[in-house]
Formats: structure tokens, C-alpha cells, sequence
């Protein structure tokens, strides 16, 4: 069975955009996970605890999640049928 690469990597960019999102705030609102965010920081630029930085790190998470899950489901596709005759 093979995956769609496309709608896989959307599907893992909008997850992991959410989760960005979600993190960013909770740690503005009540400083949970401020190390996470701090590390993720450093990746995404402009990523901070705020309203504006947590849409900043949203829209770098979705295009890093997206890109990530279709490379990995494209690479899952070529393994699958790898090894059958």
C-alpha cells in the first residue's frame, strides 16, 4: 500500500503547524514549555512566545512539516515495493 506524498505532507504540516501554534501560546499565556520554544527558536526565525511570533513559527512548521512528510512518504513509496518479484 502506498501513500500519497502530497496529501501526506500536507496533512503532517498542518499538524505540526497547529502544534507550533499551540505551543507558542501556552508558553506567552503561562510559560509552559518555554525551553521547547526557546530550542525551536533557533530554527525558526522570528519564533517566540507572542500572538505575532507564534503565527510566525505556524507558517515555518507548516512548510518544515510539509516538506518533511513528503520526502518521508515518498521514501516510504520507494521502500514498499522494495525486496517483491
Amino acid at each position: 500500500m502506498k501513500l500519497d506524498s502530497l496529501k501526506f505532507g500536507l496533512a503532517l504540516g498542518i499538524i505540526w503547524a497547529a502544534c507550533a501554534l499551540f505551543l507558542g501560546i501556552v508558553d506567552a499565556l503561562w510559560g509552559w514549555g518555554g525551553g521547547l520554544v526557546k530550542a525551536i527558536g533557533s530554527l525558526y526565525i522570528g519564533y517566540k512566545p507572542s500572538l505575532g511570533g507564534s503565527l510566525i513559527g505556524m507558517v515555518w512548521a507548516f512548510f518544515d512539516g510539509g516538506i518533511g512528510g513528503l520526502i518521508f512518504a515518498a521514501l516510504y513509496n520507494c521502500l514498499v515495493g522494495y525486496g517483491k518479484k
